[in-house]
C-alpha cells in the first residue's frame, strides 16, 4: 500500500477508537465500504494525499469532528453566473445555473501534492432524514486536479426544477483519497468524512403585507424500524417576530395525522386551521412525536409572512432531531436556514 491509501487507513483506525456508537455505525455499514488491504506502514510509494471541503467555517478537514450546523458548508454556493457572486443565491427555475465548489489541498492527512479525482454534486428536496443514496438525484460531475491551495470548481446547473429550492451535497472521490465509509445517513457521512460537504441555505424575500413565501421542507427515517423525530425551530440575527413576521408549518394530511396520533406534543406551537400549525415562539418551538415509517421520507410546507420591513439580518433554523444508525436517539439529521429579508411594499 502507499502511504496515500496507508494515511487513510490511519484515520479510519482513529474513527474507529471514536466511541462506542461510531464502532456500532462502522458495524452495519461495513458491508457498503470498500475494504483497504495490505499492510497500514508499507514501503513509500507516493505523498500522502487528503483534500477536504469545510462542513463550517470552523473546520480544517478532521474525521470526525463535533462541529455543527454540518448542512451549512461554506465550500458549495450557487450563482446565476459563470462568475463567482458573494453570497450563494436560490437557483432559477428552467434556467441554467452555476454550483461553485471550493476544494482545499492539504488536509490535515496530506502533504501538499497535486491529486485528480471527480468531484459530484446532487441534490434533494430541503430538511433532513434524506437516506444515502437513494434521496438524492445527481446535478453534474467534473472531473479536476486539485493543486495545493484552494481549488474553486463551476459545475453548470441546467434546467433547474421548480420549486428551486433545493438541499445539495457535494462529494470529492479519488483513488488515492477515498471515503472512510458511507451508510445511509449523510450527517454520519459528512461528519466522518472530510471529502463530503452539505449545504442547506435558503433565502425568503418577503414583502411586508404581502403574499406568503413557501418553502418545502421534509422530514425523513432511514432506519429499518419505525421511529419519532422531531422538528426543531430556531433563530439568529433579529427576531422573525421584530418584523411582524409569521411562521405558518403546513404539515399536510399524513404528517399531521401522525402529529395528532403522538399527542401534538410539542412546545411554542399553536394549531391554527386545517392541518396547519403556527410556530409561535420561533426561537424554541418544536413539533414532537412524529413517527415515520422505514425509509420514508414526508415534505410539508413553511409559510413566511411580514408585516413590517426590516434591514437587520434574520436566520430561521429549521432542524429534524431524531435517531440515526450510530444508535444516538436524538440526532441532527438535517436541517435548513432560512435567511428572511423583509422589504417594503412598492407604491
Amino acid at each position: 500500500m502507499s502511504i496515500r491509501l496507508a494515511g487513510r487507513a490511519r484515520r479510519s483506525t482513529l474513527a474507529l477508537l471514536t466511541g462506542a456508537a461510531l464502532a456500532t455505525l462502522l458495524s452495519v455499514t461495513a458491508a457498503g465500504a470498500a475494504p483497504l488491504s495490505g499492510p497500514a506502514d508499507g514501503p513509500a510509494t507516493a505523498a500522502a494525499v487528503d483534500v477536504y471541503m469545510k462542513d463550517t467555517a470552523a473546520d480544517v478537514g478532521l474525521e470526525p469532528h463535533a462541529l455543527n450546523p454540518l448542512w451549512q458548508s461554506p465550500d458549495i454556493k450557487v450563482c446565476h453566473t459563470a462568475i463567482e457572486c458573494a453570497t450563494s443565491q436560490n437557483p432559477i427555475v428552467g434556467q441554467r445555473n452555476y454550483i461553485f465548489i471550493k476544494l482545499r489541498n492539504p488536509g490535515p492527512y496530506g502533504d501538499s501534492v497535486m491529486e485528480e479525482g471527480t468531484i459530484w454534486v446532487y441534490r434533494t428536496t430541503p430538511g433532513g432524514g434524506a437516506g444515502w443514496p437513494g434521496a438524492w438525484t445527481q446535478i453534474g460531475a467534473m472531473a479536476v486536479p486539485v493543486y495545493p491551495g484552494v481549488t474553486t470548481v463551476t459545475i453548470p446547473w441546467d434546467n433547474v426544477p421548480g420549486p428551486g429550492h433545493f438541499c445539495l451535497l457535494a462529494r470529492w472521490v479519488s483513488a488515492n483519497d477515498p471515503m472512510t465509509f458511507e451508510g445511509p445517513d449523510i450527517g454520519v457521512n459528512t461528519r466522518n468524512n472530510n471529502n463530503i460537504a452539505w449545504r442547506n441555505v435558503d433565502s425568503v424575500a418577503v414583502i411586508a403585507g404581502g403574499l406568503a413565501q413557501i418553502r418545502p421542507f421534509a422530514i425523513g427515517n432511514t432506519l429499518t424500524r419505525p421511529a419519532r423525530s422531531s422538528v426543531v425551530f430556531s433563530q439568529t440575527g433579529a427576531p422573525f417576530q421584530a418584523a411582524g413576521g409569521r411562521l405558518v408549518a403546513d404539515l399536510g394530511p399524513t404528517l399531521f395525522e401522525r402529529w395528532t396520533k403522538g399527542g401534538k406534543a410539542g412546545k411554542g406551537v399553536r394549531e391554527v386551521g386545517r392541518n396547519q400549525v403556527e410556530i409561535v415562539d420561533i426561537g424554541q418551538a418544536s413539533l414532537d412525536n412524529l413517527e415515520l415509517n422505514p425509509g420514508e421520507r414526508l415534505a410539508f410546507s413553511l409559510n413566511f409572512t411580514a408585516a413590517v420591513p426590516t434591514r437587520e439580518q434574520i436566520a430561521v433554523n429549521v432542524t429534524q432531531i431524531g435517531p440515526d444508525t450510530t444508535g444516538a436517539a436524538r440526532a441532527d439529521l438535517g436541517g435548513v436556514r432560512y435567511d428572511i429579508t423583509v422589504a417594503q411594499r412598492a407604491k
